[in-house]
């Protein structure tokens, strides 16, 4: 078989909430899956109530992941914090899914792309700690809490973004700025094991972390780039994520 004639990558992309996958609400998690399938890869949705041998199973047949945003909060007790009373309502199903999934990732030498929840996500994962409320923490003047819950025709609220020159984001960006879009009222405190600060908001909200401890390709946004389908760095964020699951298939391939 040659490189011209191989399959796709394939991409788990985990349901936002158990929630939305038992009521079949899938408008949100299409926007992932369809960002996927324009970088090149095939999406694959991954359940919420698959059992552990069943999820691991998946995740042997997968070739990267992207862990997608979610209006549930990572439970605090996660990160040994007590819950504050702004913290949204948790979903165990959904952390139990992540933390599987990353762990196979590490593993196995797979590449992440973790946004909004899915930052969270990976870096309480890996140690780190989130900051609970950004309005009540900080006071900022940026509406990080922009509401998703809006019509599709209601415009995104914009920031910008300052990013570490050198970074693999600055690559993907070609400049040290990008304006990028917000809906979250958490965000990353103290990174966690191998993970880089590589983006800040004005207000000093981390907008970005990446992975240090090897080699492998695993990028955090707390933005939504899913939400950007004409933007160039959101493109090239996903497309990044298809090179690098594309590439570590290629020594499989005869």
């Amino acid at each position: 078989m040659t490189a011209r004639s191989s399959p796709p990558p394939r991409i788990g992309v985990p349901y936002r909430t158990k929630k939305e996958e038992v009521t079949g609400r899938a408008d949100k998690l299409e926007k992932y899956l369809a960002a996927v399938r324009q970088a090149g890869a095939e999406p694959v949705p991954v359940s919420l109530q698959l059992p552990p041998a069943e999820l691991a199973r998946l995740a042997e047949t997968l070739d990267g992941f992207v862990l997608s945003g979610s209006p549930a909060d990572v439970d605090p007790a996660q990160f040994g914090a007590p819950r504050q009373p702004e913290c949204n309502e948790s979903d165990r199903d959904r952390e139990r899914t992540d933390f599987a999934l990353l762990d196979h990732a590490f593993a196995q030498h797979k590449p992440v792309l973790a946004i909004c929840y899915g930052i969270q996500s990976l870096n309480v994962h890996l140690g780190g700690t989130l900051l609970q409320d950004i309005p009540k923490a900080l006071g900022t003047r940026i509406d990080h809490d922009w509401d998703d819950e809006q019509g599709p025709d209601t415009p995104d609220t914009l920031h910008d973004a300052q990013i570490a020159p050198g970074s693999q984001l600055a690559q993907l960006a070609g400049s040290a700025r990008a304006v990028v879009n917000t809906s979250h009222h958490q965000s990353v405190l103290e990174p966690g094991r191998n993970l880089q600060i590589t983006a800040r908001a004005e207000d000093g909200v981390i907008e970005a972390l990446e992975w240090t401890g090897d080699s492998n390709w695993i990028v955090g946004v707390q933005w939504h780039p899913e939400r950007m389908a004409s933007d160039a760095l959101s493109q090239s964020l996903f497309r990044g994520l298809v090179s690098a699951a594309a590439a570590r298939k290629a020594p499989a391939r005869t």
